[in-house]
């Protein structure tokens, strides 16, 4: 069956110059290939503690619990495209100073507790996992691996070739979203929490505290890997708008109790 996808895929980019996902986006990966990139890519984050320190679940049970019920909410959306397709699993990587998040194909989010501490209430980290969320469920990493690779390394992972798989997961570490992703994430983000009890516009006040800190923070790893799109903050507010303007709840008493529980 891989061999016949695999001569209609390159019949599909020689005749009509490409294959476009669900979103219209040209991408060669199916949804299952986008599980399975997230898979092999979350055994190897697991085998390198060194540069990412899991806190355990075990250990960490009540931490775990609070993201995870963000997490379900915004997964009740009715805007979540691949809400059974997908893992869905978070991880906290405990570093306090990186301010970052970044979730990979297959439902894999990975925050760092340097975030975590930074950010001041629910809807801004509900915000935040949103937007990764959101990376995940429109298939953005696939695409750019798409355009990334050529199709020769893509033949041979349609081979079954291991090798290559690990090396595309590899490759997630440091893959850059293209500005047109980070804005449809942003809006994602927004019609997420719109389903949810926390303020929709909960990845604004995120961005907004970052431009009123600005250099003092160093440098942001997550404007690295999600390049800052011209006006996202008046772009998040218009779609808040357009959607009905609804305000939600921020809760900055109960993020409070999830930082006490940070090591």
């Amino acid at each position: 069956m891989k061999i016949i996808r695999l001569i209609i895929l390159l019949l599909t980019v020689t005749l009509l110059g490409g294959c476009t996902d669900e979103n219209g986006a040209f991408n060669v990966f199916d949804v299952q290939e986008d599980a399975d990139l997230g898979k092999q890519f979350n055994e190897q984050i697991l085998a390198d503690p060194g540069q990412y320190p899991i806190l355990d679940r075990k250990e960490n049970r009540e931490l775990y619990s609070d993201i995870d019920g963000l997490v379900k909410e915004i997964l009740s959306s009715k805007a979540i495209q691949h809400r059974n397709d997908f893992n869905w699993e978070v991880f906290i990587i405990e570093n306090d100073t990186t301010l970052n998040a970044f979730a990979t194909p297959g439902g894999y989010v990975y925050v760092y507790t340097g975030l975590i501490k930074y950010l001041d209430s629910k809807d801004q980290l509900a915000g935040v996992l949103g937007h990764e969320i959101a990376h995940a469920d429109l298939r953005h990493s696939t695409e750019q691996l798409t355009k990334s690779y050529g199709l020769g390394l893509i033949i041979k992972f349609f081979f079954g070739d291991n090798g290559t798989l690990a090396n595309m997961a590899g490759s997630l570490v440091g893959l850059q979203f293209s500005r047109e992703d980070e804005t449809e994430a942003d809006m994602q983000s927004v019609v997420y929490l719109y389903d949810t009890q926390y303020d929709p516009r909960g990845v604004a006040r995120f961005f907004e505290k970052m431009e009123a800190q600005g250099e003092t923070l160093g440098p942001l790893v997550f404007l690295s890997t999600h390049p800052n799109p011209e006006n996202r903050v008046d772009k998040i507010m218009l779609k808040w708008k357009e959607l009905g303007a609804k305000k939600g709840i921020s809760d900055k008493e109960g993020y409070a109790e999830i930082k006490k529980l940070l090591p």
